[in-house]
């Protein structure tokens, strides 16, 4: 074992900060003008650093070397660099790559479903975290999509942890919450390999969906209503421990023209893409609105109709469950821009700049600076 594999799980069990309250930081957002140093890590103490990129083979690399490794960035050179650089100044921060994303539908399931591209997928995937210094590795397969595929998802777990012990090295995987997928998975298998499952608990609708409705609610109001909770108890009651789980929350939201809730016919969507970045919302002259029966915010008016996503408010819901529940806690999908130079010379993030402390439990909102939120608010 090298000196710094052995560093970094000792790191992990002397961080009392917080439980895990982690952020995926896709590389993209270097081409903007965002950077790793722009988050607050004193309440964030996980990074998924997306995305490496797989190739038929099983070798793992990285999928931008400019913005990786040579793009000017907080100083140092690339957003690997400006991590690594982050994580001398932060002790309790884990840094891991996630590989894999929406574009390696297709690869994975031909290196999971081989005995020897596994092992070359472990290997190299290896290789890339002892070469960069991070501390693991997160598998965003999207999605294994049939019992066969869920049986290989789990060998190739099974064959990562034989070069990635778990005694030095962290290994975690995105999942759904929708049971259609989860359905194709030993989750007890699964679990037993990982060290956290992020539960991709949003995007439960959007332009793709016949009617509109809440994308992240945490609660649902019929049982074949997916849900935050909903994904939850199918991991728990099919043998994840809760401590495994970390729960997903958008730092976006998703827009229905035309509509004034969820339930309606889908008539479009405004925005780009049907989203609007958090720190967009609610939109000017539209009324925000929570649900608290199920933990869902919204707005209603505005240039985008009904637009779905969490706010303070529902994030402190989502906290709240974590505790009840015992969950690991939460981690944020940033891949939608949170970083908007809303005044001239000063960057905002929608990734926390307030700690919520229950009891034992600490994590972090997702408030903007209220002079962000501010000018939205504005009829």
């Amino acid at each position: 074992m090298s000196s710094s594999s052995s560093r970094r799980r000792k790191s992990v069990s002397a961080s009392n900060v917080m439980l895990t309250n982690a952020v995926y930081f896709p590389n993209y957002k270097i081409y903007s003008g965002a950077s790793p140093g722009m988050m607050n890590y004193s309440c964030i103490n996980h990074v998924y650093y997306a995305f490496a990129n797989v190739a038929a083979d099983g070798s793992v690399f990285l999928s931008d070397e400019w913005a990786d490794t040579q793009a000017p960035c907080d100083g140092v050179q690339g957003g690997l660099g400006s991590l690594m650089h982050l994580k001398q100044k932060h002790p309790h921060l884990q840094v891991t790559i996630s590989i894999g994303g929406g574009n390696s539908s297709e690869t994975f399931p031909i290196i999971a479903s081989d005995v020897l591209l596994r092992d070359s997928f472990a290997r190299s995937a290896r290789g890339l975290v002892e070469a960069s210094g991070m501390d693991g590795i997160d598998i965003n397969w999207e999605y294994p999509m049939d019992p066969q595929q869920g049986a290989d998802f789990v060998a190739l777990l099974a064959a990562v942890r034989v070069h990635l012990p778990e005694e030095q090295f962290f290994v975690t995987a995105a999942l759904p919450a929708s049971r259609s997928i989860l359905h194709n998975i030993d989750v007890a298998q699964a679990a037993y390999y990982l060290d956290y499952i992020n539960l991709a608990a949003y995007d439960f609708c959007g332009p793709w969906s016949q009617r509109s409705g809440h994308q992240a609610q945490l609660y649902s109001m019929s049982k074949d209503e997916t849900s935050a909770s909903s994904g939850v108890s199918y991991l728990v009651s099919h043998g994840c421990p809760t401590r495994k789980i970390l729960l997903g929350i958008p730092l976006y939201g998703r827009s229905f023209l035309g509509v004034s809730g969820p339930g309606h016919r889908n008539k479009g969507a405004g925005g780009e893409d049907g989203i609007f970045e958090y720190n967009t919302l609610p939109r000017r002259h539209a009324k925000e609105a929570v649900d608290k029966r199920i933990g869902a915010a919204s707005c209603v008016g505005g240039d985008g109709g009904f637009v779905t996503y969490d706010n303070p408010d529902t994030v402190k819901m989502k906290a709240a469950y974590c505790k009840q529940k015992g969950l690991g806690v939460s981690f944020y999908d940033s891949f939608r821009d949170p970083f908007k130079k809303s005044v001239p010379g000063r960057c905002f993030t929608m990734l926390p700049t307030a700690s919520l402390t229950l009891d034992n439990y600490r994590v972090c909102s997702t408030g903007l600076d209220p002079l962000t939120r501010e000018k939205n608010l504005e009829a």
